[in-house]
C-alpha cells in the first residue's frame, strides 16, 4: 500500500512539474516556444557572450511557466546557481522598496505629494548621522529646493538629486534641477525617502521591508542587509573577463541598492505584484502610471541630458519605482539592476500576465538581454539602447 501511495505522489509531482516547466511558453504575440528550445537558445547566448551565471523565470497568465539557471555562482569552484542561491539584487532594490512605500500609501500612512521634510519635526540636516554616509544631509543646510521634494518625486526620479553624491566633482549632495521637473535617475532620491520614513515611523528600513513585503510574500531569503545564513549559498560577481569581484557584505541598509535575494524569492515578489497580493488593483495601477515622460537619448551619461524622439513610439516614462512603456499588450513595467558583477532585468505586462525575470552574476549579461527578451516572451519593446544593453554581436 505504501509503495502505491509513494508511486502516486511521484506521478503527481512529475505531472505538476511538467505542467509548470515542461510545456510551451506563450509569447506576447501568442507564438510559442518549447522550454527545451529556450534552454538551448539561452545556453548558446551564455556561451557566446561569456556570461558566468544566469537565472531566468518566465510568466504566462500570472504564473511561472519557465524557470531555470545556467552557469556558475562561482567560476573558480564551478558550483551551479540554484533557485535559492543568494544573488545581490542591485537596483532591483528600488522596485521592491517602491512596493513597500505603496503599501504605506495604501494604508494612509504616507501621502505621495506631501513634502517629505514636512513629516519631520526638524530639518533633515539637523539629525546626527549614524551610518557611513547616506544619512548625512549637512550639505543641504543652504539648499531650499530640497524642501519641495515629495515621495512621488523620489519614486519617479524627479527629485533633482544626482544618482549618488560621489558622482559630483566635490562629492557633495545638492538638488541640481527643480524637483518634479525632469527625469534623472537618482539612488539618492530613494535613500532620502528611506531616511525620512525611518525618522518618521521610528523603524529601520529592514523592519519595514520584512513587515510589509518579505513576510507577507514568504520571501524568506531576502533582506536589505547581508545575513550570515547567506554564507552557505551565494553568487560571486564576475567581471567581463570572468574574474571574481570581492563580495561586499558590510553595506549599510539602503533602499536603492542593498537587496539580497534569490530567483525563487523574486518570483514570489513578481507573483505578488501580478496577482494583487500586497497592493489593490487601484494602487498597482497608480504605481504603473506614467508620472514623467522620458525623452533622454540615454538613461545615464552625457546623453541623458540630451533629448530625442527615439522612444516616443513606446511612450517611455517612469511610474513609481518602475520604468513604464506602452505596447500593443498594454502598459509594461520594468526595472534594471546593475552593479559590479551583477546585471539584472525584469519586465511585466500585467494586462496579459506575461513577464520575465533575468538575474546574472556577470558583467557580460546585459549583452544578451535584447535577444533573450525577444526569444523568451516576444518583447521587442524594451528600450535596450536607452538602457545601454548593447548586444554582444551588435554592429553600429
Amino acid at each position: 500500500m505504501k509503495i502505491k501511495i509513494c508511486c502516486f505522489i511521484l506521478f503527481v509531482l512529475f505531472h505538476f512539474s511538467s505542467i509548470c516547466f515542461g510545456q510551451d511558453i506563450i509569447k506576447l504575440d501568442k507564438k510559442k516556444i518549447a522550454a527545451t528550445n529556450l534552454d538551448t537558445k539561452i545556453e548558446s547566448l551564455v556561451k557566446a557572450a561569456h556570461v558566468t551565471g544566469l537565472a531566468v523565470a518566465v510568466f504566462n497568465n500570472n504564473k511561472v511557466a519557465y524557470k531555470k539557471t545556467f552557469g556558475y555562482k562561482n567560476a573558480l569552484t564551478k558550483e551551479p546557481i540554484g533557485y535559492e542561491t543568494n544573488i545581490y539584487g542591485a537596483s532591483l532594490s528600488k522596485a521592491v522598496f517602491a512596493v513597500m512605500v505603496m503599501t504605506l500609501v495604501q494604508k494612509g500612512i504616507l501621502d505621495l505629494d506631501k513634502p517629505l521634510q514636512d513629516y519631520l519635526p526638524k530639518p533633515i540636516y539637523d539629525y546626527k548621522p549614524t551610518k557611513k554616509w547616506h544619512d548625512n544631509y549637512q550639505d543641504l543646510k543652504n539648499d531650499t529646493l530640497y524642501k519641495r521634494i515629495t515621495a512621488r518625486m523620489c519614486l519617479d526620479h524627479t527629485s533633482g538629486f544626482p544618482n549618488w553624491r560621489w558622482n559630483e566633482p566635490d562629492e557633495k549632495l545638492r538638488v541640481k534641477t527643480i524637483p518634479g521637473s525632469r527625469y534623472s535617475y537618482s539612488g539618492e532620491g530613494l535613500v532620502y525617502l528611506q531616511v525620512v520614513l525611518e525618522y518618521y515611523l521610528n523603524k529601520p528600513l529592514e523592519e519595514m521591508m520584512q513587515d510589509n513585503v518579505f513576510v507577507p510574500l514568504k520571501m524568506k531569503n531576502s533582506s536589505y542587509r547581508w545575513q550570515s545564513r547567506f554564507e552557505k549559498d551565494y553568487c560571486v560577481g564576475h567581471n567581463a573577463k570572468g574574474e571574481l569581484y570581492e563580495k561586499d557584505k558590510d553595506n549599510d541598509v539602503r533602499s536603492a541598492s542593498t537587496l539580497e535575494t534569490t530567483l525563487d524569492d523574486y518570483i514570489l515578489f513578481t507573483k505578488g505584484i501580478l496577482n494583487d497580493q500586497l497592493l489593490t488593483k487601484a494602487t498597482t495601477k497608480e504605481m504603473f502610471t506614467q508620472q514623467i515622460k522620458i525623452r533622454s537619448i540615454k538613461q545615464f551619461g552625457p546623453l541623458s541630458l540630451r533629448d530625442s524622439t527615439a522612444n516616443d513610439k513606446i511612450n517611455l516614462g517612469y511610474g513609481l519605482g518602475w520604468g513604464v512603456l506602452q505596447s500593443p499588450y498594454g502598459t509594461a513595467a520594468f526595472k534594471e539592476g546593475h552593479g559590479d558583477g551583477f546585471q539584472h532585468y525584469s519586465i511585466i505586462f500585467p494586462k496579459v500576465g506575461t513577464g520575465i525575470i533575468i538575474m546574472s552574476n556577470s558583467d557580460n549579461a546585459e549583452s544578451i538581454y535584447k535577444e533573450l527578451l525577444e526569444t523568451a516572451i516576444g518583447d521587442i519593446y524594451t528600450p535596450w539602447l536607452w538602457e545601454d544593453h548593447i548586444p554582444y554581436n551588435y554592429k553600429q
